[in-house]
C-alpha cells in the first residue's frame, strides 16, 4: 500500500485535498441553492444531504492513505507543504503532520460522515446552510490540526469557530441563542488573547535567511528571543485560549450549555474534535514554545491541580443530571482532565495516554452523542427518568449503549481503558499524588454512567407509551455498528496506533524537558523542535 501510495505522489497533495474537498462540497451547496432560489426544481438537483455525505466520505478516503503512508520511525514532519501567503508578513501557508497530528486529523475525517448520519432525519429546516457550514467548519479543524504558520493556525482556529455559533445558534434547542453566544463569547476572547502573544512572537522573531519577522512554527522555535518574564506571560495567553477550549475547570461553564442545546451533529462534533483543539494546542504550540514558563513548578501544580479537580468535579456533578446529553457533557470535563494531566505529567506513557483519551474519547462520547440523538428522536425528552426498562422495548440500542457506556467509564478490552491506564501509569512515575486523587474519578464514572443506564434501560418498564418504541434502524445500526467495531478494535489491540504516535511523543518529552533546562533559565526560546 505504501509504495502504491509513493507511486501517486500522495504525500504531495493529500494535505491540501483535505483542507479543498470540505470547501468544493460547501460550493456545490451553495450553487444548488442558487439554481433553487431561480426556481428550478429541487428534486431535480441532488439532495443537500448527499452531497455532504459524499464529500465527507471522499474526505475519510482520501485520509486514509495517511495511515499506511505516514512513516512510524521518524519524528519529523510528513507531507509537508508550503508556499508563501503573505510574504511582506513573513506568512507562509504551511502544513504538515506528525505522530501527534496524524490522528487528530484521521479522527476529524471518520466522525464527520457519521455525524451526517446521525442528523438525517432531524435537520429539516435550511438543510442547504447546515451542510455548507458542517463542510467550512471540517476545513477549519483539519487546517488546525495542520497548520505549521502561527498566522495560518490562528485563522484557522478562528474559521472553525462561526460555522459552529450558526449551527448551535440556528438548529440547536430552546435555549440555542443564550449557548450559542455563550460558546463564542468565550472562545473568542481566549483566541484574543492568543493572538496578541502570537504578535509578540512575531515582533521577536527574525528569520536569518530572509532577516524578516516570521509566524512559522519552526522559525520561532529557532529564532525567538523573549525574556523569561515575557514567556511567562506569553504562556499564560496561550494557556488560557486552550484552557477554555479544552474546556478546563473553571473555564468549562460554555460548555454544557453548548452541547445540551447543540443538534446531535453539532454535539459529536464538539465533544469528539473541537475540544481536542485545547489539548492539541497544549502539546503542539503552548508547552514545545514556553517550557520554562510551563514547567515552572507553581505553575505546572496549579495546572495539574485544575486537572484533578476537572476530573472529580465533572464526574461528581455528571452523577446528579437529570438530562442523559447533560451528563454526557460533564463527563466530557473529567475525560479531558485525564488528558490535561497526561500532557503535564510529562512522561512517555503519559503523553501517549493523554493522545489515546483524546481519540478515544471522540469515539466513545461522539457515539453516546450519536445514541442520545437517536433515542430523542422518538421520544422528544433527554430527561432519564423519562425512561426506565426500554431494554426490553430496544435491545439493540440498549446493547450498543451499554458497550459504549463501558468503553467510556475504561473497561478492560474497550478504547477507554487503554489511554486512561496509560495516562495513571505514566503520571505516577513523576506525580504520584495527582495521580492517586485522579484514580477516584475511574470510580466516579463507574457510578454515573452505570446508573444512567439503568435507569433508561434496566429499570421497571412503567411508562407505557415507551412499550411501542421502534428499536435502531439500518441507517442507525450501521453508525454504531462503525463505532463499535473502533471501541473494540483499539481496546483489544492499540499497538498499530501506539506505534505511530511513539517518535511524536518521545520527541515532546524531549524537546519540553530540555529545553526547559536550556532554554529558559535567562532567556527563552532558543532551540529547535526539529
Amino acid at each position: 500500500m505504501r509504495d502504491f501510495l509513493v507511486s501517486i505522489h500522495y504525500g504531495s497533495w493529500v494535505l491540501l485535498a483535505l483542507l479543498g474537498i470540505p470547501l468544493v462540497g460547501a460550493l456545490l451547496l451553495v450553487l444548488q441553492s442558487a439554481v433553487a432560489k431561480d426556481g428550478s426544481s429541487l428534486e431535480a438537483a441532488p439532495s443537500a444531504r448527499w452531497i455532504a455525505l459524499i464529500t465527507f466520505l471522499v474526505e475519510f478516503v482520501v485520509s486514509l492513505g495517511l495511515w499506511w503512508a505516514f512513516d512510524p520511525n521518524t519524528a519529523a514532519w510528513q507531507f509537508r507543504v508550503t508556499h508563501w501567503w503573505i510574504p511582506g508578513w513573513g506568512a507562509n501557508f504551511d502544513v504538515g503532520v506528525d505522530g501527534i497530528s496524524l490522528f487528530m486529523v484521521l479522527l476529524t475525517t471518520f466522525l464527520m460522515p457519521l455525524s451526517v448520519l446521525g442528523g438525517w432525519t432531524s435537520v429539516r429546516e435550511k438543510v442547504r446552510s447546515y451542510y455548507a457550514l458542517l463542510l467550512i467548519l471540517t476545513t477549519g479543524m483539519i487546517g488546525v490540526f495542520l497548520a505549521l504558520d502561527l498566522l495560518f493556525f490562528y485563522v484557522m482556529w478562528e474559521v472553525m469557530l462561526i460555522p459552529m455559533y450558526f449551527i448551535i445558534g440556528i438548529w440547536g434547542g430552546e435555549r440555542r441563542i443564550y449557548a450559542s453566544i455563550k460558546f463564542f463569547i468565550y472562545t473568542f476572547l481566549g483566541s484574543l488573547l492568543m493572538l496578541v502573544a502570537i504578535i509578540y512572537l512575531w515582533l521577536h522573531s527574525v528569520d536569518t535567511t530572509t532577516l524578516r519577522n516570521t509566524f512559522g512554527y519552526d522559525d520561532i522555535m529557532r529564532h525567538a528571543v523573549v525574556t523569561s518574564r515575557a514567556a511567562l506571560w506569553l504562556f499564560g495567553a496561550f494557556f488560557l485560549a486552550f484552557a477554555v477550549k479544552v474546556p478546563m475547570f473553571p473555564f468549562h461553564t460554555w460548555l454544557p450549555d453548548a452541547h445540551t442545546e447543540a443538534p446531535t451533529a453539532g454535539s459529536v462534533i464538539l465533544a469528539g474534535i473541537m475540544l481536542k483543539m485545547g489539548t492539541y494546542g497544549f502539546l503542539r504550540f503552548a508547552l514545545p514554545l514556553f517550557p520554562g514558563a510551563a514547567l515552572t513548578p507553581w505553575v505546572r501544580n496549579t495546572i495539574l491541580t485544575l486537572a484533578v479537580i476537572g476530573i472529580i468535579y465533572g464526574a461528581l456533578v455528571a452523577m446528579v443530571q437529570p438530562d442523559f446529553k447533560k451528563l454526557v457533557a460533564y463527563s466530557s470535563v473529567s475525560h479531558l482532565g485525564f488528558v490535561v494531566l497526561g500532557i503535564f505529567a510529562l512522561t512517555l506513557q503519559s503523553v501517549q495516554g493523554a493522545l489515546m483519551v483524546m481519540i478515544n474519547h471522540g469515539i466513545s462520547t461522539g457515539a453516546l452523542f450519536l445514541l442520545i440523538g437517536m433515542i430523542y428522536e422518538r421520544k422528544h425528552t433527554r430527561l432519564i427518568d423519562a425512561y426506565g426498562g426500554i431494554a426490553r422495548v430496544v435491545p439493540m440500542f440498549a446493547v450498543v449503549l451499554t458497550l459504549v457506556s463501558l468503553s467510556s467509564i475504561g473497561l478492560p478490552g474497550t478504547n477507554g481503558f487503554v489511554g486512561e491506564f496509560l495516562v495513571l501509569i505514566g503520571s505516577f512515575k513523576s506525580h504520584p499524588w495527582f495521580t492517586l486523587v485522579a484514580t477516584t474519578g475511574v470510580i466516579v464514572a463507574a457510578c454515573y454512567l452505570l446508573w444512567a443506564i439503568q435507569r433508561i434501560l434496566f429499570n421497571k418498564l412503567d411508562k407505557p407509551e415507551n412499550a411501542q418504541l421502534p428499536d435502531l434502524n439500518r441507517r442507525e445500526l450501521a453508525i454504531v455498528g462503525v463505532l463499535t467495531v473502533a471501541i473494540l478494535w483499539i481496546g483489544i489491540y492499540p499497538a498499530p496506533v501506539l506505534r505511530r504516535m511513539e517518535r511524536s511523543a518521545a520527541n515532546f518529552v524531549q524537546v519540553v524537558t530540555t529545553n526547559q533546562a536550556t532554554r529558559i533559565s535567562n532567556v527563552s526560546m532558543t532551540g529547535g523542535q526539529r
